[in-house]
């Protein structure tokens, strides 16, 4: 007879702070997404979790111009909607700033010189007057009941007009060369670190130890000078993406070469002995061996390195600098704080578009991690 097996509270209480973690990191994630698709106005006056309620604003409208009038007997009448077709319920209305709820909607307000204004529920209004309407447009305020809209425009104002695709382009451009590059490299110094035998083997395993510490900010005016020096000895310009690549791969090369080291250093050194006694070279071994067995330590340095490069901004701006050309998401991102800060429907549109990218590389690249696990399991 088995046992019934029972889980301990521990169980039970490791589930649910590793639940309580998971929804507190997934909260603000969908607070921005729900706010880069609502409508820009009820954006500006509730929070994104009152996105599916109805909500109360004070609106400013324009009637239609004066040349729409029509005389209606013995008046001249100006109609229309302030609601442009939409759903909504108006509460009611003014047409000061002074008072813009001054009157309930349905009842007649009069203005001035004969002049009345009515505003029903559904929107519906009318200007009446004994003479003919001249001027400009008359405004309306009005408090109404808006239900929930949701839109994409946002993404479309933010693509095409805020300069937010080239931008997306030119981040692409840098990360996806950045992040290949150096665990290309690190690989191969990984596995000549670990299973090479060569004199000096020890100073450079302290030497790249050595280079976790070393802050990035201290390296940047130096590596800066070098590189300018080095452009202008071959003639290219320093504003180019070569720089940033190897920028990125200079920085990034430490961590990768000291955790695919220690990786491959764990490998069973009877496989690679064995493939060494059939004749196998050490490229061979590498690329047959090291590799597949190797591929969850790469796809997991892939996720950070990805992240670190589609989230910088320092290096960015001191190897492309801020032009337009060049500028990257979180560079445009700073200059719609600056120009655009008010628009909470324009940064929060933004914001999202930067984490896409970001989100699909991790959850990819988490599938091949297991994928990789099940294929370099050693019985």
């Amino acid at each position: 007879m088995i046992a019934s097996s029972k889980r301990s509270p521990l169980t039970y209480l490791v589930h649910a702070t590793v639940l309580f973690l998971v929804v507190i990191w997934t909260i603000p994630t969908a607070g921005l997404f729900i706010s880069s698709i609502r409508d820009k106005d009820q954006l500006s006056v509730s929070g994104w979790w009152t996105a599916l309620s109805t909500s109360e604003q004070l609106i400013i409208a324009r009637a239609n111009d004066p040349k729409t009038q029509v005389q209606e007997g013995d008046q001249y009448v100006i109609r229309g909607n302030i609601l442009e077709g939409s759903s909504g319920s108006v509460s009611k209305f003014g047409f000061s700033s002074l008072e813009p709820e001054a009157f309930e909607a349905g009842t007649v307000a009069d203005l001035r010189k004969g002049q009345t204004l009515q505003v029903m529920e559904n929107g519906d209004y009318a200007f009446s007057s004994p003479s003919p309407w001249e001027g400009r447009s008359q405004r309306i305020f009005y408090t109404a009941e808006i239900p929930p809209r949701f839109t994409l425009d946002n993404y479309r104002e933010v693509l095409s007009t805020e300069g937010l695709g080239k931008s997306f382009i030119n981040s692409l451009t840098v990360t996806i060369p950045a992040t290949i590059i150096p665990i290309l490299v690190a690989a191969f110094a990984a596995y000549a670190l670990a299973w090479m035998r060569f004199p000096g083997r020890a100073l450079l395993v302290a030497a790249v130890v050595g280079l976790l510490v070393v802050p990035l900010q201290m390296s940047l005016i130096p590596l800066l000078k070098s590189y300018n020096l080095i452009g202008e000895f071959f003639g290219v310009g320093s504003k180019t993406y070569v720089g940033i690549w190897l920028a990125h791969t200079g920085f990034g090369l430490p961590l990768a070469i000291y955790l695919l080291r220690n990786y491959i250093a764990g490998l069973p050194g009877e496989i690679i002995e064995s493939a060494r006694v059939d004749g196998a070279s050490d490229f061979d071994i590498f690329r047959k061996i090291i590799l597949p067995l190797s591929f969850p330590a790469l796809a997991s340095f892939a996720i950070f390195q990805f992240l670190w490069v589609w989230n910088d901004l320092l290096i960015a701006m001191v190897f492309l600098g801020n032009n337009e050309e060049h500028l990257v998401l979180t560079g445009q991102l700073r200059e719609l704080l600056g120009s655009r800060g008010g628009n909470w429907e324009i940064l929060t549109a933004s914001a999202f578009i930067t984490i896409i990218i970001p989100l699909c590389v991790f959850f990819s690249l988490q599938r091949y991690l297991v994928r990789g696990l099940l294929a370099g399991s050693v019985k």
